[in-house]
């Protein structure tokens, strides 16, 4: 299989810069061993006016058929002779990419020490395909690299036999891109995208494909709008790997757009966008109070409660006197994220067995979270349904029953000190509510009473003399006479066995468990994102 690549050039910049920029000379021809063959690097042309690099894969298709072991269309054939009659040694596929990355590591990277500046700029690029696989045809083709930046998107179908016209196209065509591109981004399209039209690979997909495909389509494919069929295609149709890199392509996208570093970025409102300009984030004053909270209680055995990506797990564990961490949450992407941050799978066996992640629903009651001395619900409730709402209260304080339960949520009032947020809107797209300081005490007391705790309220954040603190904190507390009682009755007559004292089934309200209890910021774990007002109103 076949693919050139060329340039033009001046004399004050001669197009045998090619040769630095793909760091093969143009003067040698060069062979480099693959898993499946040999690679050829060589320049039929080489003047300062023009420049051609050519690569020729040479397969081995004995060794294709050994090393494919019934994967990849090389060793799992639809007919009969498919592994020793096919297309493979030929036809552009995965096998030309894996080669183009062997023998132009450095070239995709857009690395070169001897012209930087001559890698970071577009040149007159043109790229021949002669023999490239095309499920979809030519317009597919065109669909895939038109919006890369291509001037010329050349794809002339090959017919079956010139001789018989009648007998119609082939599934191939002859490839022909024009257009300025920087040399890197045109080798990294061309690496995902020829096994893409090509729709198989001589491999299997691994789910260290999905990093690959990032890392090449790092720049063009958040925004490609076939992004979907070129990750479908690409990670061999495997819907767990697709979702993977969707996830983590809308997460680049989005960055992108409001000019973010992607580590920062999650499904939610970001902490440093929370408040106006202030010294200090409006996030990290929510955990300042809440660790401060908690020490007060005493507490050493703590639930984190929609603990999202695990900023507040990980502040607890730099805290020895927190010796039992449990972070809950519904989405497992957020666990995700969150033990990554942790760096659990590189923590010491002490560290370790302080903290626990878990899968769960803050509005079914769960036996495990039983017993802690404090649980946390850090700007959750307003992600909720107010019907919901019973559920969530009867799961912590009727069934888990904490000594100490500390809830945060907005403060409605202070959101007029926002001019960027329009009046009346909340300050992120998911919150179904957004309570004044009198509805949030009125809610909390009320709560209290119904199970047997007193409740304190603390300003969160800069105190406004007229409209409160941005985020207002709930402490509430049981007393001896309140705790579980041997018989898994509480004092005020609520059963602790799982089931609601009134018989309801699941041991929720009957309004059922809510399929999604996102939180804000710290412990956000909700798919929706904020329009840019309200991002701008929130910026810290």
């Amino acid at each position: 299989m076949f693919l050139t690549i060329s340039t033009t050039g001046t004399p004050e910049r001669p197009a045998t810069d090619l040769g630095f920029l793909l760091h093969k000379h143009p003067d040698k021809a060069q062979s480099f061993s693959t898993s499946h063959g040999t690679a050829h690097v060589f320049y039929p042309e080489a003047s300062a006016e023009r420049c051609t690099a050519a690569l020729l894969l040479e397969v081995d298709p004995v060794a294709l058929v050994r090393r494919g072991k019934g994967k990849g269309r090389g060793g799992a054939p639809d007919a009969a002779l498919a592994q020793y009659v096919n297309d493979r040694p030929y036809a552009a596929s995965s096998l030309l990419s894996v080669a183009m990355s062997t023998v132009f590591k450095s070239a995709l990277s857009g690395a070169c020490r001897a012209m930087p500046a001559r890698a970071e700029a577009p040149l007159p690029l043109r790229v021949e395909v002669p023999a490239l696989p095309a499920r979809g045809g030519a317009e597919l083709v065109g669909k895939l690299f038109r919006p890369l930046g291509w001037t010329t998107v050349d794809a002339v179908a090959v017919p079956l036999d010139e001789e018989f016209p009648q007998w119609g196209d082939s599934r191939y065509v002859r490839l022909v891109l024009e257009g300025e591109l920087r040399l890197s981004d045109a080798l990294r399209q061309l690496y995902v995208l020829l096994p893409v039209l090509d729709d198989a690979k001589h491999y299997w997909v691994a789910p260290d494909e999905v990093d690959k495909l990032l890392r090449a389509g790092a720049g063009w494919l958040a925004d490609h709008p076939e992004r979907h069929l070129i990750t479908s295609r690409y990670l061999a149709r495997r819907w767990n790997l697709t979702r993977q890199a969707a996830q983590a392509l809308e997460l680049v996208r989005l960055a992108e757009s409001d000019d973010l570093d992607v580590d920062n970025v999650d499904n939610a409102v970001d902490e440093t966008t929370d408040t106006e300009e202030k010294p200090v984030p409006l996030a990290e004053h929510r955990r300042t109070a809440i660790l401060q909270a908690l020490r007060t209680a005493g507490a050493s055995r703590v639930l984190d409660l929609g603990c999202g990506q695990g900023q507040l797990v990980q502040a607890l564990l730099k805290d020895t006197r927190f010796t039992e961490i449990v972070g809950v949450d519904v989405s497992m992407r957020a666990l995700t994220i969150a033990s990554r941050r942790l760096k659990l799978d590189r923590m010491g066996e002490r560290q370790s067995d302080r903290v626990t992640l878990r899968q769960g629903s803050l509005t079914y009651t769960d036996k495990r979270l039983r017993g802690f001395d404090a649980a946390v619900l850090s700007e959750v409730i307003e992600h909720l349904d107010l019907p919901r709402l019973p559920a969530l209260e009867y799961a912590v304080f009727g069934s888990a029953r904490p000594r100490t339960v500390l809830v945060t949520t907005p403060n409605v009032e202070y959101n007029v000190r926002w001019d960027t947020l329009p009046a009346g809107h909340v300050r992120h797209g998911d919150h179904r509510f957004e309570w004044t300081r009198a509805e949030f005490r009125d809610w909390a007391e009320k709560v209290a009473r119904r199970h047997g705790y007193t409740v304190a309220f603390e300003a969160v954040g800069p105190d406004d003399p007229e409209v409160g603190p941005p985020t207002q904190m709930a402490v509430f507390t049981t007393t001896a006479a309140d705790g579980n009682t041997a018989d898994g009755n509480t004092a005020d007559g609520n059963r602790t066995d799982g089931n609601a004292a009134d018989g309801s089934e699941n041991g929720h309200s009957e309004n059922g468990p809510s399929k999604n209890e996102p939180s804000e910021n710290d412990n956000d774990t909700t798919e929706h994102i904020s329009n840019d007002n309200t991002k701008e109103a929130e910026a810290a």
